[in-house]
């Protein structure tokens, strides 16, 4: 995977534009702790479970259900600490970070500390997938179903022409500060679009809402997981197929985006404490659904991430037993 250029994709579409990002996070150093945040009974089978929560609501919904589990079904005390992704990783060497549970590739710093300095180990995927695309409406999907296959756009630029396309059928875009392949990909691909920005995430939304509900034409970049497909379930055009090194050269990027596999990273110091967290968390897999359900409770429906992640334990026992270690569950 070209993980160095997409990495930076997935910063720019995924945390600049995750919606509602946590208040507090960006600034905090290892060994700085959010002891407000900082709960639960802490009984003696657990302790104190430092749970690294970076930067964007997907990854909040992650950390909140999980640290709802571990306080109400272990008793752990579980201490959040609002931290950059990379600043996360470095608190594995300290034991002031146990888990990190939404990463996003960073293959450079897995060499670091899980091969190099053997201060981590990998727990598997999250059963998330990061998907970053080009997405139409529902109702676009379902009245021309041949829409979601690339070689097809041109037949239907005509519907998307508007005012600002320049005659061509516009490909609406985000933030221009938004690292994409777009522009490249509509000359690489020969299309007859041309990319129109719409100046934010929530300026993307609003247009993809109201495309769907007055039932008009709208192309455009979007990806997942995002709350906003728990209200509206975007459809993805399909690209050609990305294969490794197709994006390599930004000017001749002519494929799709990679699919990420998200995982989880803990401490090889936490996974070797015989903590029932640790279980937790290397049992944790949920769907791209799961955490967009979440995220909505938090960013629109204005929860906090305490009452997101009860709400949707309460509502999903079944997954929730499957995490919890043998003796808890």
């Amino acid at each position: 995977m070209a993980v160095s250029r997409m990495a930076g994709l997935r910063v720019s579409a995924l945390v600049a534009g995750a919606g509602l990002l946590l208040s507090a996070c960006g600034g905090a150093k290892v060994g700085e702790t959010t002891d407000a945040q900082a709960s639960g009974g802490g009984q003696s089978g657990c302790g104190t479970f430092n749970l690294a929560v970076n930067p964007w609501v997907g990854y909040e919904a992650n950390a909140a259900v999980i640290a709802h589990v571990a306080e109400k079904e272990l008793g752990c005390k579980v201490v959040k600490k609002d931290l950059k992704e990379e600043v996360a990783w470095q608190g594995f060497g300290t034991g002031e970070v146990d888990a990190i549970v939404e990463n996003w590739g960073h293959e450079d710093l897995k060499k670091k500390y899980i091969e190099e300095q053997k201060v981590a180990v990998e727990l598997g995927e999250t059963g998330n997938k990061g998907v970053i695309g080009w997405f139409v409406p529902p109702w676009m999907a379902e009245k021309y179903p041949d829409i979601t296959d690339w070689k097809n756009l041109n037949k239907y630029a005509d519907l998307f022409k508007t005012s600002e396309s320049g005659g061509k059928g516009q490909l609406l875009d985000g933030d221009p500060s938004f690292v994409t392949n777009d522009e490249a990909l509509v000359k690489n691909l020969k299309l007859d679009f041309k990319v129109v920005y719409a100046g934010s995430e929530a300026a993307l939304i609003t247009a993809f809402r109201q495309a769907e509900k007055q039932k008009t034409p709208l192309i455009g970049y979007f990806y997942d997981p995002q709350w906003f497909m728990s209200e509206v379930k975007l459809v993805k055009v399909n690209l050609p197929e990305w294969t490794e090194g197709c994006d390599a050269d930004a000017a001749k990027v002519n494929c799709d985006y990679p699919v990420y596999d998200l995982d989880k990273i803990a401490s090889k110091k936490f996974a070797d404490s015989g903590s029932p967290a640790y279980e937790l968390v290397k049992n944790f897999t949920w769907t791209n659904d799961d955490q967009n359900t979440v995220s909505k409770y938090i960013s629109e429906d204005k929860m906090t991430a305490e009452q997101a992640a009860e709400k949707w334990v309460n509502d999903n026992p079944d997954k929730v037993k499957a995490w919890l270690p043998a003796a808890a569950g």
